[in-house]
């Protein structure tokens, strides 16, 4: 390892960015700017429903609407540098930026695994268990699960980021990336990243493997305990659990595909990483929203009140 003061030789890394093209750059900024507006407004309405409506107070939207807190969060760390970056001919990103980049994409997006994989719980014993689900996941319950969510994933996060600050950058800077993150940090090392790698990929990969593993054996012992009911208690049942399902398959693939695997990096990683941090943080709220009957009456009625107190 070198010594310290050859560690700091980079004091800051340069960006590539999504795309070299000037005219695809200027598309892509007003496409990615209606995007995170629409991340923001649309998680933020639904946590003002679920804060609001008396109806939502089951354990699923409390876990929904800090799901809605981590897509916000989690989008806010690329998704603002991405679109300033667009628009600028050099995108840099100071060391200590960098670093504070990766702590907190690790941090929100562990944080989300850890949630999808308690919401997967919580929709296992409120079908399977629905007699003892009130008892079962009630308040106290909700709390701990949420709460080791976030311990959970800030662990996970401060593990990666002590791996990577540990390296010494002694040039060349340039990311081939539109954000920071641990693989395309361990390409600019300047020493053998080999057992680091594999350290990483076991970290972040294992965490998303065996989140899914897990939610593939929920929604296993759901379909099983589905057989006794009637053809109406499935369907409503599966109805209830599809938005989930097509949240888990679109948040959980991309990273499996980024972060089980040793330290090398593919053309596709940045649009794998664009699905991830961008788009399944847009699609969420509409997800919940399209596929779930509560959330839209909830909506309906929220907007209802405010119609009224603008006509007063």
């Amino acid at each position: 390892m070198m010594s310290m003061e050859n560690k700091n030789n980079v004091t800051e890394f340069i960006l590539h960015g999504l795309t070299q093209d000037k005219t695809v750059a200027k598309v892509c900024f007003s496409l990615f700017l209606v995007f995170y507006a629409a991340i923001i407004l649309g998680n933020l309405f639904i946590l003002i429903t679920i804060k609001t409506s008396e109806q939502l107070n089951s354990p699923m939207y409390f876990f929904l609407s800090y799901l809605s807190v981590v897509d916000i969060s989690y989008s806010t760390v690329t998704a603002p540098k991405l679109i300033y970056d667009l628009l600028v001919e050099k995108k840099t990103i100071s060391f200590v930026g960098c670093i504070a980049q990766v702590f907190a994409g690790h941090f929100f997006g562990c944080t989300e695994i850890f949630l999808l994989t308690v919401m997967a719980y919580d929709r296992c014993v409120a079908i399977c268990k629905p007699l003892h689900y009130r008892s079962t996941v009630n308040k106290h319950v909700c709390g701990w699960l949420v709460a080791a969510s976030w311990v959970g994933g800030f662990v996970h996060s401060v593990v990666q980021t002590l791996l990577t600050i540990q390296l010494p950058f002694c040039g060349p800077n340039e990311i081939d990336h539109y954000f920071c993150d641990v693989h395309p940090l361990l390409k600019l090392a300047c020493t053998d990243t080999y057992i680091i790698g594999v350290s990483v990929a076991a970290n972040s990969g294992v965490i998303s493997l065996s989140c899914f593993v897990v939610l593939v054996v929920s929604y296993a012992v759901i379909l099983v305990s589905l057989r006794t009911r009637s053809s109406e208690g499935r369907l409503k049942a599966l109805y209830t659990s599809t938005s989930h399902i097509t949240v888990v398959v679109l948040f959980f693939g991309p990273c499996i595909f980024i972060y089980m695997r040793p330290s090398t990096t593919f053309s596709a990683d940045k649009m794998v990483s664009v699905f991830y941090t961008i788009v399944t943080p847009m699609l969420n709220p509409l997800i919940y929203t399209l596929r779930n009957e509560e959330v839209k009456n909830a909506m309906k009625k929220l907007w209802s009140r405010k119609v009224k107190r603008s006509e007063k």
